[in-house]
């Protein structure tokens, strides 16, 4: 997660200045950071997903692109807004194709390797968000590192940079993360 040539913060900021020569310079680094980021996201998707990676990057585009209230920080702002923005997208898209489908099949995908070795098979995606947004109430910040970890797919020392806190403490985040999420959306599935 290198920062691209042409400092995404200071771009942020002048946009948010209102200077339209930032969002024209801005532009490109963005929608290219936000292709890798949906691009690494669906690599982890099971074949076939009716979400492609361009469509992906280019619906977060529009949907960040229009967020007039958000006073952007620095990039490491821009990359949390970007992995929750990528996360209400794949929920919406499930939730329609389950309207679509009036309750067939779900859509389904891995939780992370860690996850599959202790539970075989897909974790559902709207059962994760269900679990996520109670995990969001309870600890934001372990919440926070599966949005960046799992839908914007940064690495351990990425995910600490950007919520600025150690790599140590996002490896036991992340870890008691995944313990809680299992743990509710199993008992979800069960009840």
């Amino acid at each position: 997660m290198k920062e691209p040539s042409g400092d995404i913060t200071a771009l942020l900021s002048e946009w948010q200045s209102g200077n339209q020569g930032a969002l024209n310079q801005l532009t490109p680094l963005v929608y290219r950071e936000l292709r890798r980021l949906a691009q690494s996201y669906l690599n982890r998707e099971r074949p076939g997903h009716t979400l492609q990676g361009t469509a992906l990057a280019h619906e977060a585009y529009l949907r960040l692109v229009d967020q007039r209230q958000v006073q952007w920080r620095d990039r490491n702002h821009f990359f949390a807004l970007s992995a929750e923005l990528i996360r209400r997208i794949l929920v919406d898209h499930a939730r329609a194709k389950m309207a679509e489908k009036r309750g067939g099949d779900q859509v389904k995908l891995s939780l992370e390797e860690g996850m599959e070795a202790a539970s075989p098979g897909d974790a559902d995606l709207i059962a994760l968000d269900d679990a996520l947004s109670l995990l969001a109430r309870t600890d934001p910040q372990q919440s926070r590192i599966v949005e960046l970890r799992y839908f914007a797919g940064l690495t351990i020392e990425e995910t600490a940079d950007v919520l600025n806190i150690s790599p140590a403490t996002v490896k036991r985040d992340w870890v008691i993360a995944k313990a809680f999420l299992k743990r509710e959306m199993l008992r979800r599935s069960k009840g």
